[in-house]
């Protein structure tokens, strides 16, 4: 009897070290996942920006019709982004988006609400056409104030199993995010459209 409560206490402590070191990484892990979620929403709110920024140029629109395309593109495009590897995970389209909808929204609302806050309180800002290299800093800026603004609201909903957890759980657990490419191709997507805006101011 004695050597059965043995045993059982063993395989208790056992498994409370092993929680305890699955525990110890997590907030490793977590942190890379909100990155990750973050960079996601990040690219797809800055594609969706700019070809809004297109349309209403094209057109001849003022600020807020522009704007408010812009916003709904930056939706179409961040969630876009985060069902592309569900998707290619297997997953049927219209479960991906069901997903993403409930991964993705509050991080892309944060992000917009931000971004479209600091372009405002630029002097400028929202006046400056694609040409214009006052635009591309100021895109530059208030993406990463939106980007470190929606960070700890993407690791709160890691925290209470929301938020990407869905769409990384749907994957598999075993899934990992490699950020590099997404940080490469913002930061490539900013600079060649700087650069353009300085060649053509200097043409």
């Amino acid at each position: 009897m004695e050597n059965d409560r043995s045993e059982e206490h063993a395989h208790h402590d056992q498994t409370n070290t092993g929680h305890d070191k699955q525990s110890a990484g997590h907030p490793h892990d977590m942190s890379g996942m909100a990155v990750g979620a973050t960079l996601h929403c990040l690219t797809g709110c800055s594609i969706g920006e700019i070809i809004g920024l297109l349309v209403g140029t094209a057109a001849g629109w003022t600020n807020l019709p522009t704007t408010a395309v812009s916003i709904g593109l930056a939706f179409v495009f961040g969630y876009s982004l985060s069902a592309l590897p569900l998707v290619r995970g297997g997953i049927a389209l219209s479960v991906a988006l069901g997903l993403v909808l409930a991964a993705d929204t509050l991080s892309i609302v944060t992000m917009e609400i931000v971004d479209n806050l600091v372009m405002l309180v630029i002097p400028g800002a929202m006046d400056a056409g694609l040409l214009n290299p006052i635009f591309w800093v100021s895109m530059a800026l208030a993406l990463t104030v939106a980007f470190f603004v929606a960070l700890p609201v993407n690791r709160a909903l890691l925290r209470r199993g929301k938020g990407h957890a869905v769409t990384h759980h749907a994957l598999g657990e075993g899934t990992t995010m490699d950020n590099r490419p997404l940080v490469i191709g913002i930061s490539a997507f900013l600079s060649g459209g700087f650069i353009a805006s300085i060649g053509t101011l200097l043409s």
